[in-house]
C-alpha cells in the first residue's frame, strides 16, 4: 500500500478534520470528512440510481466545497502517475 497525503481542510483546527490521500497503487482516493446527517444519507439514499439503500459499509460523506481544489489536486497527482 502506497498512501500519499494530498491535503487537509484549510480552515480545520486538525483535530478530526477532512483530509485528502491518495493510494497510488490503486489509484483510490481515500478521504476523510463529515458523516452526512439522517435527513441527507435518506435524500441520497432515495435518489441513488441503484435503486437500493446504502448497502452496510458504505455511507454519505459530506465534503466542504473549500476542499474541491484538494480533490482536484489528488485527481491530478493520480493522473500524472505520481508515485
Amino acid at each position: 500500500m502506497n498512501i500519499h497525503f494530498v491535503g487537509i481542510d484549510p480552515e480545520t483546527d486538525e483535530d478530526g478534520c477532512p483530509t485528502v490521500w491518495v493510494d497510488t497503487e490503486t489509484s483510490d482516493l481515500l478521504i476523510q470528512s463529515y458523516e452526512a446527517d439522517q435527513e441527507t444519507t435518506a435524500t441520497c439514499d432515495r435518489l441513488s440510481p441503484a435503486r437500493a439503500p446504502i448497502p452496510p459499509g458504505e455511507t454519505v460523506i459530506r465534503i466542504p466545497a473549500r476542499m474541491v481544489p484538494i480533490i482536484r489536486r489528488a485527481c491530478d497527482e493520480l493522473d500524472s502517475g505520481v508515485r
